[in-house]
């Protein structure tokens, strides 16, 4: 039997099991507002949240969580106990505040599958092999989940895309189950249009350009920068169809939007899809706004912002999963330095390289020298950084929440896609939005990238150019930073996403009702 291992707790936290599943929750005092909560359970909303465990999709959610928490919602979340460390900090606060929010833990059983010990998040997958294994983990957590779903008695289920049993669990349950998608409608409908039409299948090269019918925008892309899962995996095949005949199975999509970024797209997926969908993002902007975490004004890396001019300065980044090779990661330092503009560069040490730490070493030092660059090894502040008044650009691989946040700090982008659907959001921020300009990747890899540079310095640099330029870059900024605005209106009262929560509230409270009329 799989036990739970604790986490570390400070005084003001205590630790129940239940079914060999750990429940962590603050001990403090609850405010009046808790004590409210807890006389009018009856009326309550009770909603279960499960992140699949990597933090581009767990973020978001965990978020979204914190959001429905926040207006009146009981909520649990479920995850693994590292990956619950990662959070537990925002959602003790939260507790504290008088909202009703707890985490229930499930220990990952990597052993189980064949994965190191201590393997808990899909970031730390090097390989297919480790990718299928995890996936399995992922199975394997059903029957402990269920368990849960059984005793807490959820109103809805609110669930990752990954986790496609869930639809049977909620049907056993007699709820709805809400599938949680952390990209874009664009991306969901051009791979809907994809896998009905076969477009690229008539092309007699997978460089040759097509164009994806049925969208308001003209799109061309190619073969090689469809998503890389390839029909010699059947495991993988096979789950990802059992993912999207969940989605339209499902009560609704709950997706981290907002109805002024993607209106036509939203509007489209409502029809092709034919479910429910409501846009409530963005959700970090949301949950946060006002609560910053407080930054030690004397962070090396915050002084160097504040030494320079405002919106000169590129931030680049590439997520939790991207690993550049070595000779990739070279074009990129070089491309960099000559473009002329400063810039804040995240990055992820590989292991067992030494070559590349050494020439990333050489090039940190240099940057120190010339003051040109500053290098964050690992993690940075990405909100704080993008938000400050020095930082005028992006280069990102185009994962979703980098984009929301790019968009919402008013941000040009250089698109540098890798994987997923990564390549459909390139398209949409260049082609639809208009508010980037790509890198030039042509290829659709899942961390197989070899050896070799996809692109080069000159490309880098004139990319960067491109974006940070004044001249080049005036109709860009300006929609993007319309967009922006948006963005933050979408949240306050009477906005779009504002509006999208109260409805979906609501509606789930109506069907609570009924339920219990029904009983």
């Amino acid at each position: 039997m799989i036990t739970s291992e604790p986490i570390k707790r400070d005084h003001r936290s205590q630790t129940t099991t239940v079914n060999n599943i750990s429940f962590f929750s603050s001990s403090c005092v609850p405010s009046e507002t808790a004590i409210a909560m807890e006389a009018e359970p009856q009326h309550q909303l009770n909603v279960i949240f499960l992140p699949f465990p990597t933090p581009g999709h767990m973020i978001p959610m965990v978020d979204t969580a914190r959001l429905f928490a926040k207006h009146g919602v009981s909520v649990t979340i479920i995850i693994t106990p590292a990956n619950a460390s990662t959070f537990q900090k925002a959602t003790d606060t939260d507790f504290r505040c008088g909202y009703n929010i707890r985490t229930q833990v499930v220990p990952f059983p990597a052993v189980q599958v064949g994965l190191p010990d201590g393997v808990e998040s899909f970031k730390d997958c090097t390989s297919p092999e480790m990718i299928e294994k995890f996936m399995h983990g992922t199975l394997v957590l059903k029957d402990q989940i269920e368990l849960l779903f059984q005793d807490l008695k959820p109103d809805c289920i609110v669930t990752d895309m990954l986790y496609p049993w869930t639809l049977e669990s909620a049907t056993k349950l007699g709820i709805p189950r809400l599938y949680y998608y952390s990209s874009s409608y664009f991306s969901t409908c051009a791979r809907h249009s994809i896998m009905k039409h076969k477009p690229h299948e008539r092309l007699l090269s997978d460089s040759h350009k097509f164009t994806i019918p049925g969208l308001p925008h003209r799109i061309e892309m190619t073969p090689l920068q469809l998503a890389e899962w390839k029909p010699t995996n059947s495991f993988l095949n096979d789950f990802f169809e059992t993912v999207y005949e969940s989605e339209r199975r499902s009560y609704g999509v709950v997706y981290n939007n907002f109805h002024e970024l993607e209106g036509d797209y939203e509007q489209l997926y409502r029809s092709t899809v034919g479910i429910k969908s409501w846009s409530l993002g963005p959700i970090s902007a949301w949950v946060n706004r006002g609560h910053r975490d407080d930054l030690a004004q004397d962070s090396e890396w915050l002084n160097w912002l504040n030494s320079k001019q405002n919106e000169s300065v590129l931030y680049v980044s590439f997520g939790s999963l991207a690993r550049l090779p070595h000779a990739q990661l070279v074009e990129l330092a070089h491309g960099l330095e000559h473009s002329g503009h400063s810039f804040i560069w995240v990055i992820r040490k590989n292991d067992g390289n030494e070559n590349e730490f050494s020439f990333l070493q050489e090039f940190e030092q240099k940057m120190k020298e010339s003051k040109k660059g500053y290098i964050i090894w690992n993690w940075a502040p990405q909100l704080q950084i993008l938000e400050h008044p020095a930082t005028g650009g992006i280069v990102t691989h185009c994962g979703w929440n980098s984009i929301l946040e790019s968009v919402c700090a008013g941000l040009p982008i250089v698109t540098w896609p890798m994987f997923a659907d990564q390549f459909y959001n390139e398209r949409l921020v260049v082609d639809v939005l208009k508010i980037g300009v790509p890198v030039g990747v042509k290829e659709n890899k899942w961390r197989s990238m070899g050896e070799d540079a996809a692109v080069g310095r000159e490309e880098i640099a004139k990319a960067v150019k491109l974006i940070m330029g004044k001249e080049e870059r005036s109709e860009m900024k300006m929609r993007v930073r319309k967009l922006g605005d948006a963005a933050k209106k979408s949240i306050e009262e009477g906005g779009s996403s504002c509006n999208n929560l109260m409805q979906l509230l609501d509606e789930l409270k109506s069907l609570k009702i009924t339920r219990a009329r029904g009983n």
